[in-house]
């Protein structure tokens, strides 16, 4: 009887041994398998984020592909100036006819026109300021009515205008009773080239009013007579 009841306790000990284990081995699975979904979970999440990023890197780089193409293409498209075919025309005059397709295109778009204002050549514009023999310039300012569509349109056009134009200012107002009807100011530069008599001319009566200017009391400046060569047009140090 003895000897059973030793085996009995050493059977004892043993199921207590595996119990306090088992226990044990849940307790460790209770506390794993949480970290075990976070970790899935991270990675996943990671996935994703990793998918997107790859995403928007690729749309980024499509963009600044797309605009470095755009640039390229502005600037490989060099704009003329609107020449005359008269010469001799005054600023209003030659710009006339460069106005005249600007017209057209505001009629073409269905965009109607509440005031225009002109200024020709104005001494703000950089040409005008810097090189004024060579360009005629008229500072436009209109008040426009028109829809959405047909502005963008107008301004699309307006930007593939053959010649050189500056669209110097756009200022857009939802009209309060129809805010799909918009009341636009709008300011635009346009250029015409000056012949070459009338830049000639101009520069030479330039170059008076300078001259004028350096000798207030009315006497041109005498040069001082140029040296005579008497080499022959051999360098000095080979004449000697």
């Amino acid at each position: 009887m003895e000897k059973y009841s030793i085996y009995l306790k050493k059977f004892q000990i043993a199921i207590g041994i595996l119990v306090i284990t088992l226990i044990i081995f849940i307790f460790l699975i209770i506390k794993i398998i949480p970290e075990v979904q976070k970790i899935l979970k991270t990675q996943e999440t990671y996935k994703t984020q990793s998918a997107s990023l790859a995403d928007a890197e690729r749309k980024l780089q499509g963009l600044k592909d797309a605009e470095a193409k755009s640039k390229a293409l502005s600037e490989s498209v060099t704009k003329m100036f609107f020449k005359p075919i008269t010469d001799g025309l005054d600023t209003e005059a030659a710009i006339s006819d460069e106005f005249g397709e600007i017209l057209q295109l505001i009629r073409d778009n269905k965009i109607k026109t509440r005031s225009i204002k002109y200024d020709y050549d104005p001494q703000d514009d950089n040409f005008v300021k810097n090189i004024p023999t060579r360009y005629h310039v008229c500072k436009i300012s209109a008040e426009m009515i028109a829809s959405y569509t047909d502005f963008a349109n107008f301004l699309r056009e307006l930007y593939k205008h053959e010649h050189f134009l500056e669209i110097s200012q756009v200022e857009i107002i939802p009209y309060q009773k129809n805010k799909r009807i918009l009341l636009i100011n709008l300011q635009i530069k346009l250029y015409a080239q000056k012949d070459a008599a009338t830049q000639a001319a101009e520069e030479a009566a330039a170059a008076a009013q300078q001259q004028a200017a350096a000798n207030p009391d009315g006497q041109a400046a005498v040069p001082s007579p140029a040296p005579v060569d008497t080499t022959g047009g051999v360098s000095p140090e080979a004449a000697q």
